[in-house]
């Protein structure tokens, strides 16, 4: 699969170096932007209030499938009129659009290879992405659970802020697995 990110940080450079080792072919794109016309699906993995700038620098996004990292902190808001960065991005782009590796921690990435079992990758969006978050996901030592249609977006972007908080009072970095009964 061809992929584009945009984001050179520790979520985008991260998923790049796993996604390569998968053997995919990955284009990383920093603040200088590029063309993502070639890319199968662009992953966005710039800080939340930084979408607007960072889409504004990039061309051929149009109808691409858009898997949305982005994490918003501090009191930040989406744009106006949209529940979610996710949202926004997919009125910028009008391709399918999914929420997705936003609520897992980079610094483990090297780790979850070794895993005992593979831990969870939630993620919300269009039911076209689905495929593509599916084996991202598994690309990259995960297993995608879906929490929903894009709607959900917001949700899963409040999250990050309760893993974070979680991580904080005492717990540390840790993954999460979410799976049915007869996996247990």
């Amino acid at each position: 699969m061809d992929i584009t990110v945009i984001g050179r940080g520790n979520i985008g450079g991260g998923l790049a170096e796993l996604w390569e080792r998968a053997g995919h072919q990955v284009t990383r794109l920093g603040r200088g932007g590029g063309d993502v016309s070639a890319a199968d699906v662009v992953l966005l993995a710039v800080p939340g209030d930084a979408v607007q700038a960072a889409l504004g620098s990039v061309t051929g996004l149009g109808g691409k499938t858009v898997l949305d990292a982005t994490n918003l902190y501090g009191g930040a808001r989406p744009p106006a009129a949209f529940a979610s960065n996710a949202e926004y991005v997919r009125s910028l782009t009008g391709g399918p659009t999914a929420k997705v590796f936003n609520t897992n921690f980079a610094a483990l990435f090297p780790r979850v290879a070794g895993a005992r079992a593979r831990p969870s990758n939630l993620w919300a969006g269009d039911d076209e992405a689905g495929a593509v978050v599916g084996r991202l996901s598994h690309d990259a030592g995960f297993e995608a659970v879906r929490l929903g249609g894009l709607d959900m977006a917001a949700v899963q972007e409040g999250l990050a802020g309760a893993l974070i908080a979680i991580t904080q009072a005492g717990l540390g970095l840790f993954t999460y697995r979410m799976a049915p009964p007869e996996q247990l």
